[in-house]
């Protein structure tokens, strides 16, 4: 059964968002009558939220139908002992035509106890930004608890936060416990572990249509954050040309940067799937069993059980995800 698996599509869980824009259907060419699409869940295993084959002869079944059926040939034999038939990634685009809330997400340990849950440790690779548009990650000075709040109180957080103005190509590192936002303007891919949880902690006192705030999590997020971290957030890497770049290698996660112009052979000896993301262009994908193509807003997962494929294109920029 292993070896009839083959390069696997899904179809992306498009997500209406009060901040959310138009960037993922005229760039992306996701297709939604949804008015405000804020995000596009590529590949998922959130209860509720869990991603549908759309090629091949496993077209509509679950990821976590696939799971269940293929185990460690789906996944990778280490990655099936720790988390079973749960898919450890989350790989979603999104786009912010108004800025997200503040927020920041729970480690492991906090999010296992409070909400039978993954941590949400993220990364964000910038797709698109619009001039001046900025990303929020981490403080401008040294905070602790104290400080935090009372800025809080006062409604002056926005003094303390670090402000990034951002361009295509820019990556970022979000360990758990670091305070962030997307800013308006900017669409990017979000890398991140399996979970749905995060902490509010200003949203610019905005109100939906019927006049109402959304939830804040504060009395939850005061403990989820780390005041001590090193600003070490924003994320360097080469762009060697056909060969894979590491940007992020992480307990829960490496990614890599990959420019195709050329073929090329990948052997996959990680014990893990991998995902690929296009970022720009389009790219061949062949094996054995079968060949696929993505395009730019595309996302396709490479089955452990495949050891041996191709990469062809002479115009691709793809993240490379894997466990």
């Amino acid at each position: 059964m292993p070896n009839t698996l083959y390069p696997i599509k899904f179809s992306p869980i498009l997500k209406d968002k009060i901040w959310g824009g138009q960037k993922l259907k005229s760039i992306l060419n996701k297709d939604s009558a949804l008015p405000n699409v804020g995000e596009s869940w590529e590949i998922s295993d959130v209860e509720g939220d869990t991603s549908i084959v759309i090629n091949g002869f496993l077209k509509g079944q679950s990821l976590k139908e696939l799971l269940q059926s293929y185990q460690d040939n789906l996944i990778g034999e280490k990655n099936y002992e720790v988390f079973g038939d749960k898919f450890p990634l989350l790989i979603k685009f999104i786009d912010a035509k108004q800025d997200l809330s503040i927020q920041l997400h729970p480690n492991d340990e906090l999010a296992k106890k409070r909400h039978n849950s993954f941590g949400k440790t993220e990364m964000w690779y910038v797709m698109q930004a619009d001039e001046a548009s900025n990303l929020i990650v981490g403080f401008n000075e040294k905070i602790n608890s104290e400080t935090y709040l009372h800025h809080l109180e006062n409604k002056t957080l926005t003094k303390i936060l670090n402000f990034d103005t951002v361009k295509e190509g820019d990556t970022y590192f979000i360990e758990v416990g670091r305070v962030h936002a997307i800013g308006a303007g900017v669409m990017l891919a979000e890398i991140q572990q399996t979970s749905d949880i995060t902490y509010r902690v200003y949203d610019w006192d905005r109100v939906d249509d019927q006049g109402n705030e959304r939830e804040l999590h504060n009395d939850l997020a005061i403990d989820a954050f780390n005041f001590n971290m090193k600003d070490d957030f924003r994320v360097s890497y080469s762009k060697e040309e056909n060969q894979s770049n590491e940007m992020v290698s992480c307990p829960y996660f490496t990614t890599n940067y990959l420019t195709v112009s050329d073929e090329i052979k990948k052997t996959n000896n990680k014990d893990s799937f991998i995902i690929y993301i296009c970022v720009e262009g389009e790219v061949r994908v062949s094996t054995i069993n079968g060949t696929e193509t993505i395009i730019k807003g595309e996302t396709i997962l490479i089955p452990a059980a495949l050891k041996e494929f191709s990469l062809e294109s002479n115009n691709a920029k793809l993240l490379e995800v894997y466990v």
